[in-house]
This record gives structure tokens, sequence and C-alpha cells, in this order.
């Protein structure tokens, strides 16, 4: 009988210990997973006429097995982000070497990141995604993104509102947000004219007052039949501010 308990004890004890041992091994297990987070980050972008790279952690990206690309470029790039380490990726234009977008990723912040664009063309850099709309034949669509809004004017604005017109006045369209994160929505009308400039009017959200100053701000963009997808930028001539229209990125897009 003594046997038999004495038998009965120790395996109790043995599985009191193999219970400890794996609560041990979940613990740590747990406490290794905590400290790591599995990465995603969609990317979306497009480059033209240059060559572009992305660079994570100082190593070059490969996408469809090559370390520069142009044109539209699109893949996912997979990580495990440690808790306390800092994941950096920038992204070079090759032609003249400058670092268009640096982004510091770490354990905390990883889920801003998970889809990144971008659109890069000799005279500007987006970090925003464009896709050509479609527009009618025998009619003309417009978008609009201000990219460098409140740079030179100083203004605060997230938006401003703007009123295309015809030369002698007439309302062609109005576009309540024009902002820089992302290009507006596409308003359409018939075309009238391959030569007739047109002229939008940049306002105050929900107001005729000009979004900076006190002189009204037009802006003159050329046409065309078919998509147009404006870039505005403020710039400064003379010391005087100036709203130019003259990148229409659907140039580059098929």
């Amino acid at each position: 009988m003594k046997k038999t308990k004495t038998f009965i004890i120790g395996i109790l004890i043995l599985i009191m210990g193999l219970l400890a041992l794996a609560s041990c091994e979940s613990e740590l297990t747990n406490t290794i997973d905590a400290a790591q987070k599995p990465v995603q980050i969609k990317i979306k972008g497009y480059s033209n006429p240059h060559e572009v790279q992305f660079k994570f952690n100082d190593e070059p990206v490969l996408i469809n097995q090559k370390s520069t690309y142009t044109g539209n470029i699109e893949t996912s790039l997979q990580f495990v982000s440690d808790r306390g380490e800092n994941d950096r990726l920038s992204l070079y234009d090759i032609a003249t070497g400058k670092e268009l977008a640096k982004y510091n990723i770490t354990y905390d912040t990883a889920d801003d990141y998970k889809e990144l664009f971008f659109f890069n063309l000799p005279d500007i850099f987006l970090e925003t995604y464009a896709v050509k709309p479609t527009v009618n034949v025998g009619r003309v669509g417009f978008v609009f993104l201000f990219s460098n809004l409140g740079e030179f004017s100083g203004s605060g604005l997230k938006s401003v509102k703007g009123v295309l017109k015809r030369e002698n006045g007439t309302i062609l369209a109005e576009f309540a947000n024009i902002g820089k994160e992302g290009f507006s929505e596409l308003k359409i009308y018939s075309f009238f004219s391959a030569t007739a400039p047109v002229f939008l009017e940049i306002y105050k959200p929900g107001t005729t007052e000009p979004y900076a100053g006190s002189s009204p701000i037009k802006v003159q963009i050329i046409q065309n039949i078919g998509a147009n997808m404006i870039v505005l930028q403020e710039k400064l001539e003379n010391g005087n501010l100036v709203v130019k229209g003259d990148i229409d990125i659907a140039d580059y897009l098929n």
C-alpha cells in the first residue's frame, strides 16, 4: 500500500512539474511574441522618367528582381518589428541622388505605414497615388491637388474651394475641397475649345474670399479633352504670391 501511495505521489509531482514547465515556456513565448510585431507595408507608386530605389535599413529593396524601377511600381514589404528598435525605409531618385521620402518605422508606429503612395516626376514629388479618371468622348474632366498649400502663403487651411470658369466668366465646375493629401472629386463638362483657356479661382472653403491675402487668386489652366489631373503649386514671383497649375500628371498615365 505504501508503495502504491508513494508511486501516486511521485506521478502527481511529475505532472505538476510538467505543468509548471509548460507554463514557464508559455510565459516565455508570450514575452517574446509581445516584443515583436509582424509588419506588412503595401507600396504603390509611379516614377517617370527617372528610376527610383527603395532602401530598407540601407539595403536595396528588390521589386521584380530589380533594385531600381520606373513606371508603375507596386510591391509588399514584410518584416518583423522589434520593440525598442527603429527600421528605416527611404526612397531615392537615382538620376539626382535625392532622397525623396524617409519613413522611420517602430513597433509603436508600424500601423501608420500599412500603405505608402508616391508619384515622382522631374518637377514634383507627391506622396499620393494617382489613377487617371475615365472621361467619356467629347467631355472634359478635371481633378486638382494643391501640393504645397500654405508653403509661401502661410495659410493654415487644409483645403480650398475652386471655381473653374471660361474666359467670359461662365462657371464650368465647382470644387468644394482641393487639398494636398489627394486629388479632388472629378468634375466633368462638355468640351468647347482646343485653344481657349480656362481659369480656376481659389477661395477659402465655403466663401468667395481669396484663400490668402485680399486680391483675387486666379490660375490659368490649359484644358485637354478627356482627363486633366492638375497639380497646383504656390510660388513667389518678384516677392508676390502666385499659384501655378501647369503640371498635368494625366500626361504621364496611360
